[in-house]
């Protein structure tokens, strides 16, 4: 029999809800073999494992979302500007209306309320291609216009040393026209 051994796991309460939905590379680690995690205080997610040197990496969104007789269309690209690779990240988009229940998210998606989308993006290599999930939403009425608030919530415990091209408040009219981000 195995000598058992003491593990602390320390996730942000964003990486607990993004884990719910049973999502691959959710932010919930299993430090059994690894060490135990600690925050670095860095930026979302951000960490390092004991005894290891902290992971440097740049999650990035970007995309576009419209508005037009209540249907959301938004384009969500996010990359890595490096320099290390990413096992993946997790996007949170805060939308400022509720959102008509049930609705069909993509595979890598899931609710977080009816205002709240989390999507994740696969593996991401430094410099590499970027991962896109492409959303059609309906929102509850018609608005004249909504805001969309995107952020990383979790990127696999790196330190990002530009966190504010992870984050970005969008004013979107219903105008059918693209709103870039």
């Amino acid at each position: 029999m195995g000598a058992m051994r003491k593990v602390m796991l320390v996730v942000s309460a964003a990486a607990v809800a993004v884990s719910l939905g049973a999502m691959p590379g959710s932010g919930v680690v299993s430090a059994a073999d690894s060490g135990t995690r600690t925050g670095s205080g860095a930026g979302p997610g951000a960490g390092v494992l004991a005894g290891r040197a902290p992971v440097e990496a740049d999650a990035a969104h970007h995309g576009h979302i419209s508005l037009w007789g209540g249907r959301l269309a938004v384009r969500l690209s996010t990359g890595n500007h490096g320099p290390s690779d990413l096992a993946g990240a997790t996007a949170r988009l805060g939308f400022s209306v509720p959102l008509a229940f049930g609705q069909k998210l993509p595979d890598a998606c899931l609710w977080g309320g009816n205002q709240v989308v989390y999507c994740r993006a696969g593996a991401l290599r430094a410099d590499g291609r970027d991962s896109e999930v492409l959303l059609d939403l309906r929102t509850v009425g018609d608005p004249a216009e909504v805001s969309v608030d995107i952020a990383t919530v979790w990127n696999g415990g790196a330190d990002d040393g530009n966190p504010d091209n992870d984050k970005h408040h969008v004013l979107v009219p219903a105008t059918g026209d693209l709103y870039v981000y």
